[in-house]
Parts: structure tokens; C-alpha cells; sequence
């Protein structure tokens, strides 16, 4: 699910409901399959401006439940739309949520570097608020600069990631 109007919404707590919300939902088709779902991405740091747009990471022990997990959230409404180019985390878009604020769905063996890669930042960024201000300045220059161009969002903010994946051990 590509973004076509780049928003980015200052923290707002009820993120954390929605979360809830989707993961009582997912936890209900595939829980005992499941390890844990993790609330990653900007929705999940507290004070940090985001999209409003929350990004799940489903965990699995491994691969050996993932056919079964594709199946049961197919039966939800998600349909399984591959790694995206990106080795380690699946993708799901989904119909019928009208009723679950908009989100990202990725199911993630434990192992995966992009499951680490995610816990990582957001736990760096829950601990360092000055990183917080700064990332969440940067989010909202980059989406006046560039509200109608995904990639040029995505673009400006790269470097302070690549700053923050720095202080974090991550490159």
C-alpha cells in the first residue's frame, strides 16, 4: 500500500490503542503461531511525529509456520504481498479494515535482521529524546517539502536515519 499524500501528525497516545486494536484482531487468527507482534516504526516512540500509519512486525519462531500464518490471515482480509524487495520481512495489504486505523502488516521469522533492525531503532529512539526531537523536525520539513511525493519524503529523511541507525550499532 504505497502512500500518496505524505501526512506526518504530531505524537498522538491513542496510537498505542490502535496498535492494540490490530494485534488483538491478528492475535485471534494466528496467535499460538506467533512469538510476539511488535509495534515498530514512528507510531511507537512516544513524541515523535509520524504518519499515522502503524507499522506491525508479527513474529514467528521460523519459517516452518509461515504457510499456515498466510493462510489465516488470508482469512482475515490480509493478502500476502511477498518481501517487497526487502530479505526477511513478508508484507500484507489488506480490505474490509475500516474499522482498524491504517497499518503496515510484516510477519518476520525471530531471526530476521529487518525484525532486529526495527526493535533496534525503536528502542534507541525510546530512550534518547533528543533524537526524538530531531528525527521528528526532519519527518515534518520533509512532508511540507514533499507532500504529494513518497520519495522524496523518504529521501530527505534518510540521512538523519542513517545518522540514527549510527548511534544505535546498526551500520
Amino acid at each position: 500500500m504505497k502512500t500518496k499524500r505524505v501526512v506526518v501528525l504530531p505524537y498522538d497516545p491513542k496510537w498505542k490503542d490502535d496498535f492494540e486494536a490490530i494485534k488483538r484482531e491478528i492475535a485471534d487468527a494466528v496467535g499460538e503461531l506467533t512469538v510476539s507482534a511488535e509495534h515498530v516504526g514512528s507510531t511507537s516512540v512516544e513524541g515523535m511525529s509520524a504518519k499515522p500509519i502503524i507499522d506491525i512486525d508479527v513474529v514467528i519462531k521460523d519459517e516452518s509456520v509461515f504457510e499456515e500464518v498466510v493462510r489465516r490471515l488470508a482469512g482475515i482480509g490480509y493478502i500476502h504481498e511477498g518481501d517487497l524487495g526487502i530479505k526477511g520481512r513478508e508484507a500484507f495489504r489488506y480490505s474490509g479494515k475500516n474499522h482498524l486505523r491504517e497499518h503496515h502488516l510484516y510477519v518476520c521469522p525471530q531471526d530476521s535482521r529487518e525484525l532486529f533492525r526495527h526493535v533496534r531503532f525503536r528502542d534507541f529512539l525510546r530512550g534518547h529524546p533528543e533524537a526524538v526531537k530531531r528525527y521528528s523536525e526532519v519527518k515534518e520539513t520533509a512532508a511540507r517539502l514533499f507532500p504529494d511525493n513518497i520519495d522524496g519524503y523518504m529521501e530527505y529523511k534518510a540521512p538523519c536515519i542513517k545518522e540514527i541507525y549510527s548511534l544505535c550499532g546498526l551500520e
